[in-house]
This record gives structure tokens, sequence and C-alpha cells, in this order.
């Protein structure tokens, strides 16, 4: 199994930043991809920003220029540093990580989800 780990979370000014982390730990051969993605009450759930292993990034179009995110392969974690916050980025913010494990003598490619962290901007 595998087993995601968030924290950063928290209650933050607009204009203020914050920066989650997410660390991806048990039984991975390899990382393909980790995410963050955020839910606000009464929306659906959206993807806020993800990175393959090489570095390649996709971000919502909301938090282009404010977000970054990052990865650390050796470590398993994914970053998101988010500056210049606003009020609509308010919202439970839940990493996943796409990895592959070896079950047997087979590969799968499997996905995980955190359990989530709240972010609260202030205005």
């Amino acid at each position: 199994q595998v087993q995601l780990t968030e924290s950063g979370g928290g209650l933050v000014q607009a204009g203020g930043s914050l920066r989650l982390s997410c660390a991806a730990s048990g039984s991975i051969v390899s990382l393909n991809a980790m995410g963050w993605y955020r839910q606000a009450p009464g929306k659906q759930r959206e993807l806020v920003a993800d990175i393959t292993s090489d570095g390649r990034t996709n971000y919502v179009d909301s938090a282009k220029g404010r977000f970054t995110i990052s990865i650390d392969n050796a470590k398993n974690t994914v970053y998101l540093q988010m500056d210049s916050m606003k009020p609509e980025d308010a919202a439970v913010y839940y990493c996943y990580a796409d990895v592959e494990r070896l079950l047997g003598e087979c590969y799968t490619e499997e996905e995980y989800w955190g359990q989530g962290t709240q972010v609260t901007v202030s205005s």
C-alpha cells in the first residue's frame, strides 16, 4: 500500500502565501506524477496543478503565475507554493500520486489520494 501525508494547510490573509507538502510512502517502485486538486463547498473538485517525475507541469488557469508546483523524486514529495492568494483559493486541497508498484511479478500503475488539507483565505 501507499500512504500520502499532506501538510501545510491553514489560514492566510489575502495576498499571503502558503506552502503545501505531500509525501508518498510505502511500496513504491517509481513515481509517474503527483499533483493537487481542490474542492470548495458546493463546487466540483478541480485540478490545481500536477507535475510528472521528469518535471513537466500543468496548472489551472487561475493558478498560473501565482502557484508553483515542484517535486522531489528522492523523497517522493510534491510541493505547492501558493503566493498572492485570493479568497477564491479557499478549499480543501487533496494530493494525489500516480505510482508504479510491483505486485508479485507484475508492475502496476496505481493512483492514491491524501485525506485533504484545509486552506482558508481571509479577505
